[in-house]
């Protein structure tokens, strides 16, 4: 038998996120813009969930086009470049291949190439998924610089006509540079799922779905109509609002008190909070559960952006570091929950 010790890296302080970037589709959809269909109004909407407007990608803008331009406004904005990136982490539900992956194409696009790159679905707890995992690569020693990024382009799966859900969502990219630190600036990942809720959030319909369906219609040329959007084959995402609503304000509480006690801090050492922007209510309802000082910014993103699932918490975290940069620096509480039910949090330092 071998007695030859294997070389293993050196083991890190800690990582921190040393730059944020985004990408907002240009189209601004306002309420009034959606409601007929859901026999609804800007007022329903704005009492029921704090939207305004959601951006909206054209039908050219894909998935892997929205990751790409947050990743290279990250790169931008820590002064580096493509190469410089050991690892790259896509979160999505919304790449429309299982194989290959959009992280592949968006390494390559960047420059990064041939660095490691994966993609996740996690779900709106995708980016905090990515985080943590970025936080071990880097204090293992298996990586130096990993970009994480949320990109979804969700008004590809929705129905239009759907109550529940439809008319919250919104498109969009984030993306952070995780680095090394001499000390650790992001806290201990509290992150878990609940598969006995896996169908609180959920989609009408799989690809096998499509399938049958298309060799139905092969069979029978009068049932081609079957796999038209209009006739709700299309998988599209529908949610039990009270049970998500509720969920999200009571188990998420604790999750978040568990990601403060993890990383040895309180509220009141925090700058800003950064929730998932799933609905005004719930950030409204999770800031007074965490009874947070006046002092602490609460990222509320999703009054403009709605709610864009893995990409939310980073491209709220770049508008308020742009409308308040003196928070640079600071400690920020973030959490990300959805489908799954799954959920994750830290605290970090803010780049």
């Amino acid at each position: 038998m071998s007695t030859v010790t294997l070389k293993q890296s050196a083991l890190r302080a800690g990582s921190r996120i040393l730059s944020v970037g985004a990408y907002r589709p240009t189209l601004v959809v306002p309420n009034d813009d959606i409601v007929e269909p859901i026999d609804s109004s800007d007022e329903w909407i704005r009492q029921r969930t704090g939207i305004i407007t959601r951006h909206r990608a054209d039908a050219e803008t894909s998935v892997v086009d929205m990751a790409t331009a947050a990743a290279e406004d990250a790169l931008t904005s820590a002064g580096m470049t493509g190469d410089q990136i050991d690892v790259v982490i896509i979160s999505t539900v919304t790449f429309p291949f299982a194989t290959p992956s959009a992280a592949a194409k968006v390494a390559d696009n960047i420059g990064a190439n041939p660095a490691p790159a994966y993609d996740i679905s996690a779900a709106c707890a995708g980016y905090c998924y990515g985080v943590a995992q970025a936080d071990a690569l880097i204090r293992s020693g298996a990586a130096d610089h990993v970009m994480v990024i949320g990109a979804e382009k969700l008004s590809d799966i929705i129905d239009e006509t759907d109550r529940s859900i439809s008319f919250i969502l919104g498109d969009g990219a984030g993306a952070v540079i995780v680095g090394p630190s001499e000390e650790p600036g992001i806290g201990r990942s509290v992150w878990g799922a609940d598969g006995s809720r896996w169908d609180t959030i959920h989609m009408t319909h799989s690809m096998l779905d499509v399938r049958d369906a298309l060799e139905k219609a092969q069979k029978h040329a009068d049932a081609s109509e079957i796999v038209d959007r209009d006739d709700k084959l299309w998988p599209t995402l529908r949610q039990n609002g009270p049970s998500v609503f509720r969920w999200a304000v009571w188990s998420m509480s604790d999750a978040a008190h568990d990601a403060l006690t993890a990383a040895g801090v309180t509220v009141d050492d925090l700058a800003a909070f950064i929730p998932h922007q799933a609905n005004m209510r719930i950030i409204d309802e999770f800031a007074k559960q965490l009874d947070l000082p006046d002092t602490v910014a609460i990222a509320r993103d999703i009054a403009d952006a709605g709610n864009t699932s893995a990409a939310s918490i980073p491209l709220a975290m770049h508008r308020l570091l742009t409308e308040q940069p003196e928070l640079s620096g600071g400690l920020a509480l973030q959490i990300g929950f959805g489908a799954g039910l799954v959920y994750g949090a830290q605290v970090v330092r803010l780049p």
